[in-house]
């Protein structure tokens, strides 16, 4: 037991909330949590005890002591080629969610303040350990060590408190209490007292992708949890690890509160038909996932009884028209293609050039030329090889190595892909973008996702149906980010219009350090919810608002 409370909780980081919902109020540029891995935020010894904390977990049990637990199962594989071979329990979805439903009414009692105070905590321990979360995440998913500790750790933890931060500015419209009178004339006022309890609608699943096990999963985790829910978190089968300490966290701060742990448990199974059978239950009214098309689909088909805030695939694009920074333009084109191999859900895919070339700074570009100086800036950005593989990272998955390999089925290509050693881990599986080259006719070549470094160049007839054809990839294939080079501003104007009608993010002329795959915390808003891409976003109201519902109670006052 804590020698605090849950409204101590509150108090104590109350002064970090108060400056996260004034944050998502102005949408600058705020964190408390530093992306620096820096030994002077963090520790001296922070990277090396993070690194021996995930090393142990090595070829052993991940004990959380849930209910319904029939044996152990190690399915994940590292794309580093490291043996890992983490045993994590196997329970019966029945008894994860009837533990759920029992823990419920102790999360209930100690009220919003409570509830957000205990998130808050587990956020703070989650920073603290943010090394041993980051090798997690670089181990299991591929990402280089840089963006395994920002995306994994302080930006997963920055979506995290987002979402708490709208969940409690939400809750606090609603009042506890209040006297309710009506005046009667000349008779005595009728007078009531009414009670409003904000209540969670019951279980919350949030299923885990492969790519971004934290960055994904906080959003949905956090938001449920903050609003009265308890939680099974369902990690990819390949990326488990970084969810399971995320859930032994939040499961030892609930302990320590005297509140029953099963409000957060992991569910890890070996068979599609059990996650199916869980999302499907009728105690679960709010489903969390990010990942492909078919099983998101699916959740959406079939699981009525819940709300699903699904992030899928779709088709992010770029248009360039015309530019004054041309060299600045290809090496911003060039690390975003390279970053983590193309496997973020961000990444752009299709890039409409005019047929007829476009002006730059450096006079002007045929097509041809604009895809084989990007295939330069690429070749470029990846000359070293130290450099290349802390970009690239490696592929997470087998079917992103088949898709590389079979790439110039559908398309001229232009810049070959190709195999690059590791010299840290020398079984890594990493490879450098492929770019092609195909007509705006060759639909289906670049009209749907080809997940991972695969990208295409792709000729239109000029820049009215460049912006044109992004729109209608945008409408009917979803995307997450799109992005325009132009010096003229009815052109940008044009784009702008364009993806209001779609509901997409804009870039406009990223020359510099932001990237269009890059999305921040706080001011940000990754994903619309007008696309065929995602249905909801991190974070708004929306995304928290229908996680609770308000329960009144009255009475006559004399």
């Amino acid at each position: 037991m804590s020698a605090t409370t849950p409204a101590q909780l509150f108090d104590k980081h109350h002064a970090t909330l108060e400056a996260a919902v004034q944050a998502i109020h102005t949408r600058g540029y705020w964190t408390p949590y530093p992306e620096s891995p820096s030994p002077k935020v963090y520790g001296e010894t922070a990277n090396e005890d993070g690194k021996k904390a995930v090393e142990a977990c090595f070829g052993r049990d991940f004990v959380l002591d849930q209910p319904g637990q029939s044996g152990w199962t190690a399915p994940e594989r590292s794309p580093y080629g490291v043996e890992l071979g983490v045993r994590y329990p196997v329970c019966a979805a029945q008894a994860l969610i009837d533990a759920a439903n029992a823990a419920q009414p102790g999360w209930q009692r100690i009220g919003p303040q409570g509830r957000v105070g205990v998130c808050l905590e587990i956020l703070e321990r989650l920073n603290k350990r943010s090394f041993e979360i980051a090798h997690a995440v670089m181990l299991t998913t591929g990402q280089g060590w840089m963006m395994a500790f920002q995306a994994g750790g302080p930006h997963a933890q920055d979506r995290g408190l987002e979402a708490v931060a709208y969940a409690y500015r939400e809750m606090k419209f609603i009042p506890q209490e209040t006297v309710w009178e009506k005046p009667q004339g000349k008779n005595p006022p009728l007078k009531m007292k009414k009670h409003f309890e904000i209540v969670g609608r019951g279980v919350a699943l949030v299923i885990g992708c492969g790519t971004f096990p934290t960055w994904n999963t906080y959003p949905g985790l956090f938001a449920a949890l903050a609003t009265g829910n308890p939680v099974i978190v369902k990690p990819h089968g390949n990326a488990i690890l970084p969810a399971a300490i995320t859930v032994r966290i939040a499961r030892e701060v609930l302990v320590e509160q005297g509140l029953d742990p099963n409000l957060v448990s992991l569910a890890v199974f070996d068979k599609r038909e059990d996650t199916q059978a869980l999302a499907t239950h009728p105690a679960v009214k709010s489903i969390d996932f990010t990942g492909g098309n078919t099983f998101g689909q699916w959740l959406i088909d079939n699981a009525k009884q819940a709300h699903v805030y699904a992030e899928l695939a779709g088709v992010n694009n770029v248009v360039i028209e015309s530019t004054d920074q041309y060299k600045a333009m290809l090496r911003n084109l060039a690390f975003t293609l390279c970053l983590y191999s193309g496997q973020m859900c961000t990444t752009t895919q299709a890039i409409l050039v005019p047929a007829g070339g476009i002006d730059t700074d450096q006079g002007p570009k045929s097509f041809d030329e604009v895809a084989a100086d990007l295939a330069a800036s690429i070749d470029k950005t990846l000359a070293d090889p130290a450099v290349a593989t802390a970009v690239l990272g490696a592929i997470q998955s087998e079917d992103t190595l088949r898709r590389i390999g079979e790439a110039g089925e559908y398309g001229r290509i232009v810049l070959a892909s190709k195999k690059i050693e590791h010299a840290e881990f020398p079984h890594a599986q990493v490879r450098s973008p492929v770019l092609l080259a195909c007509d705006a006719a060759d639909e289906k070549s670049y009209m749907e996702e080809r997940f991972g470094p695969i990208a295409f160049v792709v000729k239109v007839a000029d820049g009215a149906a460049a912006i044109a054809l992004s729109e209608r990839m945008v409408r009917e294939h979803g995307a997450l980010t799109v992005g325009v080079y132009s010096t003229k501003p009815d052109v940008i104007d044009a784009m702008t219009e364009a993806t209001w009608r779609a509901g997409v993010a804009l870039s406009i002329n990223l020359t510099g350090g932001v990237f269009v795959n890059q999305s921040a915390g706080f001011s940000d808003y990754h994903g619309v919810g007008m696309n065929p891409a995602a249905n909801a976003s991190y974070s708004d109201s929306a995304f928290v608002a229908n996680r609770f519902r308000v329960v009144q109670r009255r009475y006559h006052l004399a």
